[in-house]
């Protein structure tokens, strides 16, 4: 029990807060108020103790609260100490708590239907729960409100906050005043009114005041106004404000049902018709009075005042009527001038404010196809879950008993591949929650189905068994009748009939209007393109998967077999000294393949790869294979290039000692890249790729080529049985993938010539490698990228025999394609791998060393004195040249011209008359008359002549006489 004069714990006292002695709970309070079921769920605590472990006894859910005796004292005792409540919440609660609090305070529980589930297929989707046919009602629709959050919703209870209005005279004072200030007062009185509901039951009252009635009813006018056969879908008046007297409000009027009079019929459609007022002095004495009202609410007219309300056209749009003036007399010609006067202003304010309620309607009817929007892309994965969503959401909206969807069957348009249907009442079968819609259970109207996907026309039909397309076989023995159908065709983005969206039977035996017309049409166009996306979805899945089969199964066969692997592993491995790999001028020519392959298992042996990086010998071997056998049988970029361009790298890296500017990693990833830079290569450079419009140049839009390379190089890397790089941390693998990368795109001449300024810049500034270049990421990345150019440029670089031998394969693949473009994409190639103008290569093979090999042979005969060599035979490479042109055309070139060998950026000019492009090409400008556009790295070496093998006279054989 609590003691009034008990004194509060000191425990609950907050350090920084001073607080009046309140009365405190029983027992040990905090502990107590922890546990409280109460405060718990106040302050969004699991309802468990405080040591209960998490998830309670059982772990299951937590058992219901129970409100005990106990509890309420505890409440009583927060309630009558409010401040600390008050600090107790500003301290402890949740953002989440505070969140709830809003939402349980300011959003009704109706509302949550406006804000469905993100999650989940089409069947657990809450659905939007208004009609299409209440855009129609006109003046009758709930107001728009916004929720706490500003979420602009018209499906809530929540009252409309009205504008503050000036307090009205009372009926009494109104009195007082003469014709001309009533009418007035009365004008103001409805002149800012924009909710037709109240504007309506205020001309009513004012009416009644102005010509001294008891009572009045208004009608609005609703429907096209050009007439037709059907009732529901003709002109009528409707009207909520029936009889409404001096004490009615529309609070009261709203829940009278609704009263339509056809046009033309009664005093009131006659007003409305002909657009001329009645004034009854007798009502029973006229023929058109209808009795039945009286009788109904016991209410005796004796006399009536009825006229037309028109808006500033002379368009009626209303009809207001007055009942019995209260002197039991006759209503007055004066009363029908001063009626007619204020229903001028009555029917400009009646269409404005009906403006105004369109204009809130098309903001609803905005709010719903967003919605429906938002539903059909929010979950696009199969094509069931997409219909079914469409079709719950149709018949939620027209409110009609069945719905279907008709996919069009790609081959015959007339005819349905898919049928599914939705009747109502299935989304409250009991069971677990449809995830697909129900298909073919009803019958198909074919005759008018089919002349919709056929012709696209929307088809609305108010009875189906009047029209002679409807087939009456389709009902019998169902149970079920067709009456009112609109059938509308569903297009893709691109305006082609892929379904039929059917309605059958709104409800209430009303017929399907304009309005649901106009929601369908919309939602159709939705449909279409949702369902057209779901179908790309649904085959890029499928075009996934089976890529994934195939990419299994080429991976498998991209393998090399364990048998060949354990062959390779057997092997003895020479040394490096009995391979020559540390000589820069070596030549492969007389190694056989298993050579090669050894002469690799031995550079990562001597860099120490295979104890460093814990790879398993088996696996290496089976890689080296595996790398080996995806090179193609092409002419010049195979595996014996990649291996060339692997040993040079080698040499380099130990005779200058860069592995230690390096590191041991990063030697791996160039070591790999430089086996397998050219992967898969076709014979091709990246310019043949764009102008055939390849797949691979559909799907890597720059270095076409070396992408492919590299994406190559990792699908062997991952594959089964060669995953070299499987004991490297994940840090580690990244890096390594990583210079992967770079080093196999930096093979494209594009990334060369981007790349090739700032680093001839940093070698004149730095003229060495030193410790520091190990330090800067940024200087060993331009390292890496200048030494696999010239790693794979390194031809020009060997004894002129070599040079001349690599530099007739070259020419030949070149060949190969000119031949390809001038047969297969009817194009004229560039001079350089044009056969009519071979006598011209040794004179572009100048032009390409020294434009292209020069600049970067020099900068590393700079950065280090032990790659001079490569230099000199670059030079006397390029002297052999000169003499071939000459020999073939004496006066092509007078002679060599001088170069300032103390400079290194002595030829980088040259290059302003070249182009780059992302093939790795480079082509002369006009000025010249040589073209080297779109070379791939081309190895330098590029003469031929029909011949590179020297005979008699400077001579040369032909290539097909080349080994």
């Amino acid at each position: 029990m609590f003691t009034k004069n008990a004194k509060a714990p000191e425990r609950c006292r907050h350090p920084h807060r001073s607080y009046k002695k309140k009365k405190p709970l029983p027992h040990t309070p905090w502990k107590y108020l922890m546990n409280c079921p109460l405060v718990r769920k106040c302050f969004g605590l699991q309802l468990r103790s405080i040591e209960e472990p998490a998830g309670g006894a059982g772990g299951g859910v937590p058992a219901a609260t129970c409100y005990d005796a106990e509890c309420a004292r505890t409440e009583a005792w927060l309630d009558e100490n409010q401040e600390f409540v008050h600090d107790y919440f500003l301290r402890k609660a949740t953002r989440q708590v505070v969140d709830a609090w809003l939402v349980s305070h300011a959003t009704p529980p109706s509302a949550e239907l406006a804000s469905p589930s993100r999650a989940g297929s089409g069947a657990t989707t809450p659905v939007r729960k208004i009609s299409a046919h209440e855009f129609e009602r006109g003046g009758l629709l709930k107001p728009l409100v916004t929720t706490v959050d500003g979420t602009p919703t018209f499906l809530g209870d929540q009252p409309h906050a009205a504008p503050s209005r000036p307090q009205r005279r009372s009926r009494h004072e109104l009195r007082q005043l003469d014709e001309k200030e009533l009418i007035f007062e009365l004008v103001k009185d409805i002149c800012n009114e924009l909710e037709v509901r109240v504007l309506c039951h205020k001309i009513l009252q004012n009416v009644s005041i102005l010509l001294d009635a008891d009572r009045g009813s208004l009608f609005l006018v609703q429907g096209e106004k050009a007439a037709s056969p059907h009732p529901q879908n003709g002109r009528c008046l409707v009207s909520k404000l029936f009889d409404v007297c001096s004490k009615s409000t529309p609070e009261q009027m709203e829940q009278l049902e609704e009263i339509r009079i056809p046009w033309g019929s009664g005093i009131v459609g006659y007003v409305a018709e002909s657009g001329e007022p009645v004034n009854i002095p007798d009502a029973y004495k006229d023929e058109r009075f209808n009795h039945d009202i009286d009788q109904q609410t016991g209410y005796k007219t004796r006399s009536l005042l009825c006229m037309p309300i028109k808006d500033i056209n002379g368009e009626v749009i209303g009809v207001a009527q007055v009942i019995n003036k209260q002197n039991d007399g006759p209503f007055t010609a004066n009363d029908e001038k001063v009626f007619a006067s204020y229903l001028q202003f009555c029917g400009i304010g009646l269409r404005n404010a009906q403006l105004y309620e369109r204009s809130q309607l098309e903001v609803k009817r905005n709010q719903v196809l967003l919605d429906l929007a938002r539903m059909v892309f929010e979950e696009q994965s199969t094509i069931e879950h997409m219909v079914l969503r469409i079709l719950t959401h149709t018949q939620s909206l027209i409110r009609c008993q069945r719905v279907q969807v008709l996919l069009v069957h790609e081959a015959s348009k007339g005819s349905f591949s898919r049928v599914f249907d939705l009747e109502a009442g299935d989304e409250t079968e009991p069971g677990t929650p449809r995830t697909s819609p129900y298909e073919s259970r009803f019958p198909i109207n074919i005759g008018i189905t089919g002349y919709v996907a056929t012709t696209g026309e929307t088809v609305n039909i108010a009875d189906a068994y009047l029209d002679a397309r409807f087939d009456p076989s389709v009902d019998e023995g169902t149970g079920f009748k067709h009456n009112t159908i609109l059938c509308m065709a569903i297009k893709n983005s691109e305006g082609m009939i892929i379904g039929v969206i059917q309605l059958v039977n709104k409800f209430d035996e009303l017929l399907f209007t304009k309005n649901d017309e106009n929601f369908v049409e919309a939602f159709a166009i939705f449909c279409g393109m949702g369902i057209h996306n779901t179908h790309m979805y649904e085959k890029a899945i499928t075009a996934m998967a089976k890529q994934s089969v195939t990419l299994d199964v080429l991976s498998y066969h991209a393998s090399a077999t364990l048998d060949d692997a354990q062959r390779l592993r057997t092997l003895r491995i020479a040394s490096s000294a009995h391979f020559s790999l540390h000589e820069l001028e070596f030549d492969d020519i007389q190694m056989s393949d298993d050579d090669t392959l050894t002469a690799c298992l031995r550079m990562f042996l001597d860099l120490d790869f295979v104890e460093r990086f814990h790879i398993d010998y088996s696996v290496l071997c089976r890689w080296l294979l595996s790398v080996k056998k995806n090179y193609r049988n092409v002419t010049y970029h195979n595996w014996r290039h990649a291996f060339n361009v692997a040993q040079m790298m080698f040499a380099i890296l130990t005779e200058t000692q860069w592995w230690k500017i390096f590191g041991e990693l990063e030697c791996l990833a160039l070591i790999i890249g430089c086996l397998c830079h050219d992967l898969d290569h076709r014979g091709t450079n990246n310019s043949f790729q764009i102008k055939a419009s390849s797949p691979l140049a559909q799907l890597y839009s720059t270095s076409t080529m070396e992408h492919h390379h590299f994406d190559q190089c990792l699908m062997i890397l991952n594959s089964p049985g060669n995953q070299i790089l499987s004991h490297l941390s994940s840090d580690d693998y990244e890096k390594v993938v990583k210079v992967l990368e770079d080093a196999i795109l930096s093979t494209d001449l594009a990334v060369y010539f981007s790349k090739r300024t700032s680093f001839i810049e940093l070698v004149e500034q730095e003229r060495s490698v030193t410790a520091e270049w190990g330090e800067c990421e940024q200087r060993r990345g331009l390292l890496r990228a200048m030494l696999m150019t010239a790693c794979d440029l390194a031809a020009i670089t060997k004894p002129w025999p070599v040079e001349r031998r690599v530099a007739a394969l070259v020419a030949g693949e070149f060949f190969r394609q000119g031949d390809l473009e001038r047969q297969n994409l009817n194009l004229t190639p560039i001079d350089l791998m044009n056969r009519d103008k071979e006598d011209e290569l040794p004179a572009m093979q100048v032009k390409f060393i020294d434009t292209i090999c020069m600049p970067i042979y020099e900068a590393f005969a700079v950065l280090s004195p032990s790659l001079q060599p490569m230099l000199d035979r670059v030079k006397s490479n390029r002297a052999h040249w000169i003499e071939l042109s000459n020999n073939d055309k004496n006066d092509y070139m007078d002679k060599e011209p001088e170069r300032d060998k103390s400079s290194l950026s002595s030829h980088v000019e040259d290059t302003d008359t070249y182009e780059g492009d992302s093939s790795g090409a480079v082509s002369l400008s006009s000025e010249t008359n040589f073209k080297y556009e779109n070379l791939e790295n081309p190895v330098v070496g590029l003469l031929a002549n029909n011949a590179l093998a020297l005979t008699n006279q400077g001579k040369f054989n032909n290539v097909n006489d080349v080994n």
